[in-house]
């Protein structure tokens, strides 16, 4: 909206438009060397261990060799989107105004494939700066159904997995997140709703609601992100689309009784995709 080559001065244009000053002659400034590698240090004891929170897990970089303060270790938690998974009074922050649904998965039986699906997003690390992951996983198989990656935590990424999932897939009867407003928001919540998909939501502070994406991301950190340190997003989304090929096909679950989440998925399904 603001034209810098006008004769018009800014301060007019703003002041037309609208806009506080200070907001237009900001710019950006990138995440400095030092906090990117502070922010990989906490992905990893997060990872290891969920239920720290930024006091923690201050203490363990200590013992790691880091010089930070627990204040700046809460700011880069908050920049990253992760928090300890522990009951408190907010794990998950939906944006004012967005509808939380009720939690719908206590006592169900989930036992096929197609019956229930999930969703989550996770901070992954990179060797020059970081990015988000969102993955739609079926719940009974921990098939990997569509995954998308992003530099910002905005909801856009999000609702495009859940689109191509619905494409290829026929809908689920619930879909299960957490409270986060990536999930929230009438853009996700409206594709769900016009698929006839019951919406479910996590409680506050109860990881264990949508416990298997939980394992998903640690696997998927520990076995293909931690070792190999993408230089960028391009090289992000071709080495994770060959882990996710690995991880539905040939990565054995003992909680499936060592089968693969493919053979669960096609031996369950009750409901044939629209596209495989």
């Amino acid at each position: 909206m603001i034209d810098r080559d006008q004769r018009l001065p800014i301060t007019r244009q703003a002041r037309l438009l609208g806009l506080a000053r200070s907001s237009v002659y900001y710019r950006p400034v990138d995440t400095g060397e030092a906090d990117l590698k502070l922010m990989a240090a906490i992905d990893l004891v997060h990872t290891e261990l969920p239920f720290y929170g930024s006091r923690r897990i201050r203490g363990e970089l200590l013992g790691r060799g880091f010089v930070v303060g627990r204040g700046h270790v809460a700011t880069l938690m908050r920049r990253m989107g992760i928090s300890a998974i522990a009951p408190k009074r907010r794990t998950s922050k939906p944006a004012p105004g967005h509808k939380i649904y009720p939690y719908l998965l206590r006592g169900l039986d989930i036992t096929s494939a197609g019956q229930v699906w999930c969703a989550d997003v996770t901070y992954l690390p990179m060797a020059r700066g970081f990015c988000y992951l969102v993955a739609v996983m079926d719940w009974a198989s921990r098939r990997v159904l569509s995954w998308r990656l992003s530099n910002t935590l905005d909801a856009s990424f999000c609702i495009e997995a859940l689109e191509e999932a619905l494409e290829r897939y026929e809908a689920p009867r619930v879909f299960n997140t957490d409270q986060g407003a990536q999930f929230t928001c009438e853009g996700f919540t409206s594709v769900l709703a016009g698929h006839g998909v019951a919406i479910s939501m996590d409680g506050r502070g109860r990881w264990l609601d949508n416990v298997f994406i939980e394992r998903l991301w640690r696997s998927v950190k520990h076995e293909e992100v931690y070792l190999k340190a993408y230089e960028n997003l391009t090289e992000a989304r071709r080495e994770l689309a060959a882990y996710f090929e690995f991880y539905n096909r040939r990565r054995r679950h003992q909680g499936l009784n060592d089968r693969t989440p493919d053979e669960v998925y096609w031996s369950t399904l009750r409901r044939q995709p629209r596209a495989a």
